[in-house]
């Protein structure tokens, strides 16, 4: 496929997504202001064409109202929204940095190295419902154990892909970073998902990839009204609500209290206060006191 038909996918999908509705007339207009028209616009069986071939490259479809005669992106929910606009942007990037080579010492991208060595093999195993045979390395151990897991899903957090699925021998589900992985091999087994298990619903009242069962809790935080703008624009959790004050805002949560959330909030510094619950705020003095007692000890020597 050449570069600029693959372009030509990304600008309608990115389009219509943009617009929510539009009409073959609007989207014709739009198109010949495009770099990818020269001017003329699309013809329908072109267009035809291009719809069918962005089902089957990205799992979009372009659906037409018949009322309106409006072209929309039918909707699959939360989960699979997130994997396509991970997808397109990913893409749109590539395509980006590709015609920009000149500049590619003046452009810096975070590293996943789990992305090349794993991921794939990973996703083989899932696609097929095939165990994962792997040797895993914690950091909090000298040796690796071989480990036989039955993937539910994966997840990409701070730089680092993550699956989770049933540990065979165990017979719990676990996490395990694909960067501490090595001999990574899909084998012949086959497994099954129980229908009661909702990787979505897993995952919901969770801040990272530490998934307990402890029950979700409500969170408060009041935050500077300039730590306040981050907070709109990328929200820590989907649960997230604020409420704005003249000189503060609060923010409120329903989620675990996982190790991941505190550690993500003790990033934030002074621009935030952990309100409620009382034991989530003594979790914060208390890892902010041995933090403190860290660079004490070092200044005493």
């Amino acid at each position: 496929m050449s570069k600029d038909l693959f372009s030509r996918y990304i600008w309608i999908v990115d389009t219509i997504r943009r617009y929510g509705r539009i009409s073959r007339e609007e989207l014709n207009n739009r198109w010949c202001n495009s770099p990818y028209s020269n001017g003329e616009p699309m013809p329908r069986r072109t267009f035809y064409n291009h719809r069918q071939a962005i089902e089957e490259l990205f799992n979009i479809n372009i659906e037409c109202d018949a009322t309106t005669y409006e072209y929309y992106i039918e909707d699959h929910g939360a989960q699979r929204e997130s994997v396509t606009n991970w997808l397109l942007n990913s893409v749109v990037t590539n395509n980006v940095l590709s015609d920009s080579r000149e500049v590619a010492e003046r452009v810096f991208l975070e590293d996943i190295p789990s992305a090349r060595h794993h991921l794939g093999t990973v996703m083989d195993a899932l696609k097929a419902s095939k165990t994962l045979q792997f040797q895993y390395a914690p950091f909090t151990r000298s040796q690796a154990r071989e480990v036989v897991l039955e993937p539910y899903f994966l997840k990409l957090f701070r730089q680092r892909w993550y699956v989770t699925g049933r540990n065979v021998k165990e017979k719990v589900i676990k996490t395990y970073a694909l960067d501490r992985m090595t001999d990574a091999v899909v084998t012949s087994n086959s497994y099954h998902i129980p229908d009661e298990f909702d990787a979505s619903e897993f995952c919901r009242d969770t801040f990272g990839v530490i998934f307990d069962q402890s029950e979700p809790r409500r969170v408060s935080i009041r935050t500077t009204p300039q730590q306040a703008k981050y907070l709109r624009n990328l929200p820590l959790h989907h649960s997230q609500e604020e409420m704005v004050h003249d000189d503060f805002s609060i923010f409120n949560y329903k989620i675990k209290l996982t190790r991941d959330f505190l550690q993500e909030l003790l990033s934030l510094g002074p621009e935030i206060v952990v309100l409620d619950p009382p034991e989530l705020r003594a979790q914060m003095v208390n890892a902010l006191q041995n933090t403190i007692s860290q660079y004490t000890s070092v200044v005493d020597d």
